[in-house]
């Protein structure tokens, strides 16, 4: 016969306690007779009976053999042993395959802290040259109150009875004789239970708090890019190694550059003078303004390839190039005076292959794209 007082008289709940009277009733015990917290002599005693009857009742299996065994129960220690313990050769075999950490060979290790993304916005001229930023962003940090072990100073966490502190448990199932391994549900995997929480972060041992983060940008980054910050995410649970912090670019389109891997698209407008006499045009570049030559005769679609005025090779030496791509720009209203010299100068032109469909070549080497050209001149004269 047992001689240990009864789990339910342990608690001080009836037996038709539920769940949530269990947890409330061991959380007030255990804050009560803590050994930190409580210095009388058979404190450490009381504490232990306490846990022990916890480690039962708010197991429902556990639970259900002791209201029917009592302390002789298979489970609880009596003649009938174990079957959730000790050591045979099938679950020697099956944790030499599948690393299981029962039986206290081992607890895990921490786990790491969650990774974190964080989108950054910027300009076309930013992502191009590179630039260093301060960026702000709230992640979990070990309280500086508990040091992250989530007990309330003073006192500190205990080994967790269910699990002996593995932070596991295994269950052997009768019919096919298969050891299952879960997390342990009193410690929620963890090996401690925390009688008092911390106040400041209520047990979890981490508290979210506002980061500042130095970064250097490197030039031509573009939005397919992000950047792995190691460590710079949340802290793990317990002490556990921080996550990584990934930074994404949102880049801003520019008011008139084009960006197409390295290099940069440029459309130029050219008016339908400076196309047929040719002109020296100011064009602007990454690098500032610079003088552009066009010959005369030029036709709209006509591009030109600046050497080495795009965007810089984030992981090679050298930069891309600057597209100019030229527009001529038929005016769609003109003044008496450009009405009359355009109309004289149409004239001077042969008639476009258009009206001449039928015949068989072109008349005064005329060419078809200077014909082209004369056909938007006579639509924007309206002759």
């Amino acid at each position: 016969m047992s001689n240990k007082r009864d789990y339910y008289e342990v608690l001080g709940i009836a037996r038709d306690a539920s769940p949530d009277d269990i947890r409330k009733a061991y959380r007030a015990l255990a804050r009560k007779f803590h050994p930190d917290v409580n210095k009388e002599a058979d404190a450490e005693s009381t504490f232990k009976d306490i846990n022990e009857a916890n480690s039962v009742l708010s197991d429902p299996e556990k639970r259900a053999i002791y209201d029917r065994f009592g302390h002789n129960g298979p489970q609880m220690g009596g003649g009938g042993g174990d079957p959730f313990g000790g050591e045979d050769p099938f679950s020697a075999i099956f944790e030499s395959f599948f690393g299981g950490a029962g039986g206290g060979r081992g607890q895990r290790g921490p786990k790491s802290g969650a990774d974190l993304k964080y989108v950054l916005k910027l300009s076309f001229e930013e992502a191009v040259f590179g630039v260093e930023k301060t960026i702000e962003y709230r992640r979990q940090e070990t309280c500086g109150s508990c040091r992250g072990n989530g007990a309330q100073e003073g006192t500190e966490p205990t080994r967790c009875t269910r699990c002996n502190g593995t932070g596991e448990v295994r269950q052997r199932s009768p019919i096919f004789n298969m050891v299952t391994v879960m997390a342990c549900d009193t410690c929620r995997g963890e090996g401690v239970v925390i009688a008092i929480p911390c106040r400041e972060c209520r047990g979890d041992g981490r508290v979210r708090t506002l980061h500042t983060l130095n970064l250097k940008i490197p030039a031509g980054i573009d939005s397919q890019s992000q950047l792995r910050m190691t460590g710079e995410g949340e802290v793990g649970p317990r002490g556990g190694p921080f996550g990584n912090l990934y930074v994404v670019f949102e880049i801003q389109p520019h008011a008139y550059f084009r960006r197409q891997e390295n290099d940069i698209i440029y459309e130029m407008s050219v008016n339908v003078a400076q196309a047929a006499l040719g002109a020296t045009l100011t064009i602007p570049t990454l690098d500032g303004s610079e003088p552009l030559k066009i010959n005369a005769g030029m036709q709209s679609g006509t591009s030109f390839r600046l050497r080495g005025k795009g965007v810089p090779m984030l992981r090679a030496n050298g930069r891309g190039d600057q597209i100019v791509v030229a527009k001529v720009v038929i005016p769609e209203k003109l003044s008496e005076e450009q009405r009359v010299l355009f109309t004289a100068l149409a004239h001077t032109f042969s008639p476009s292959t258009s009206t001449n469909a039928g015949n068989a070549g072109q008349q005064d080497g005329a060419a078809p794209d200077d014909e082209g050209i004369l056909d938007r001149i006579k639509s924007a004269l309206g002759l």
